[in-house]
């Protein structure tokens, strides 16, 4: 009763919620869009906004499917017919939440890796969200499918929730599946399994990511749930992974959470949770001084670099590794081959060996993320 009450306390305080709609949560078993599924996922989520007066941002997948129904395409298609497709479904799917959304006005968002991957853009992004929510807009959100290429994409809309929970300084992420949950193991070999209502720490249970795969009708299962579960909790966003659809919604309007619970994180900005996920473009090994240093919230200076691996710029992400442990990452102030010339060497002594010196740190504390051994971060 007392994770009960909590969570209803929780929910009481959200301002923005996201809500991340899944293909199997849209379609029919042969992978057509099922409007009356929509429809009810629509007023279930303007129940839930009412219910708790957050604004609601979507994040919806289907437009593949829908556009392989209206071309008549079958499986498996080639990229460029795949790209046609969803080109051709983003048209009919943000129609259709814009009728099964009204009178509330929606916009559509395409978002791809570089809008949040590379600062400037991740910034672009979030000022046209933020303007967007301020009209009272409800944004529908998708991945760029028509131009992304393997390289270019997020993967999987999970992963595009989490970050467009980033972007809207939501409180809470909220990801509607076709299971109740994650589950302590797979129900359909241990019928005995139980669901887990509330789950503290996600890396704890990281080892449950094959447990009850996903639909063949979408591109994730629990794996990408977690994944998008550890980002935003990282940054302080509670997630729920629910069942139930339009159900699940309206019950979390009262407080029910019919799935499981993940809690947020505390003590770390939004901003270094940004840097933390960001893939690194090269490594900057550092002595046991400096790794100290940066445990104290100091920055790193050249004196403590030891030796630079990989091809990076100003601005890159890089691990920052001591003894083989990964310790932080940050975004560096040095591209790799000025930081070869000036690793190991006191600031007084920058400007002599590159002619010029911007900047004392190699890293600034303001853009350090602590890190620690292990943690599943993309690109390491």
């Amino acid at each position: 009763m007392g994770a009960v009450s909590e969570a209803v306390h929780a929910i009481a305080r959200w301002r923005r919620v996201v809500v991340k709609v899944g293909t199997s949560s849209l379609t029919d078993d042969a992978g057509r869009l099922q409007r009356s599924k929509l429809w009810a996922i629509a007023r279930g989520l303007l129940v839930l906004a009412a219910a708790r007066g957050a604004q609601p941002v979507v994040v919806s997948s289907g437009a593949g499917a829908i556009g392989r129904e209206r071309l008549g395409l079958s499986l498996p298609l080639t990229l460029p017919e795949r790209q046609a497709a969803a080109a051709v479904g983003q048209a009919l799917l943000i129609l259709e939440w814009e009728r099964a959304l009204a009178p509330e006005p929606v916009a559509q968002l395409l978002l791809s890796a570089g809008d949040v991957q590379h600062r400037e853009r991740y910034v672009n992004a979030k000022s046209a969200l933020e303007a967007t929510l301020r009209l009272g807009v409800v944004p529908v959100i998708n991945e760029n499918d028509s131009v992304a290429t393997a390289e270019l994409k997020l993967g999987d809309n999970d992963t595009l929730s989490a970050w467009t929970a980033y972007l809207v300084d939501a409180e809470a992420l909220v990801i509607l599946t076709d299971v109740d949950g994650l589950y302590e193991a797979d129900p359909r070999s241990r019928p005995a399994a139980r669901p887990l209502a509330l789950v503290e720490d996600v890396e704890r249970v990281t080892h449950l990511a094959g447990v009850r795969a996903g639909s063949v009708r979408g591109t994730g299962g629990m794996a990408t749930k977690l994944r998008a579960a550890r980002i935003a909790t990282r940054a302080g966003i509670e997630t729920y992974v629910i069942g139930g659809g339009a159900a699940g919604l309206e019950a979390l309007a009262g407080g029910e959470v019919r799935g499981t619970r993940f809690l947020a994180k505390r003590g770390i900005s939004a901003r270094k949770a940004w840097i933390a996920e960001q893939a690194p473009r090269g490594r900057v090994l550092v002595d046991v001084g400096a790794a100290a240093a940066l445990a104290r919230g100091r920055s790193l200076l050249p004196s403590g670099v030891l030796a630079v691996e990989g091809r990076f710029a100003f601005g890159d992400p890089v691990d920052i590794v001591c003894d083989g442990r990964l310790v932080a990452r940050g975004l560096s102030n040095y591209a790799s081959e000025a930081l070869e010339r000036i690793r190991g060497c006191q600031t007084s002594a920058i400007a002599e060996r590159l002619g010029t010196k911007d900047y004392d740190e190699v890293v600034h504390r303001d853009n350090l993320a602590s890190l620690r051994a292990g943690d599943s971060m993309p690109g390491s």
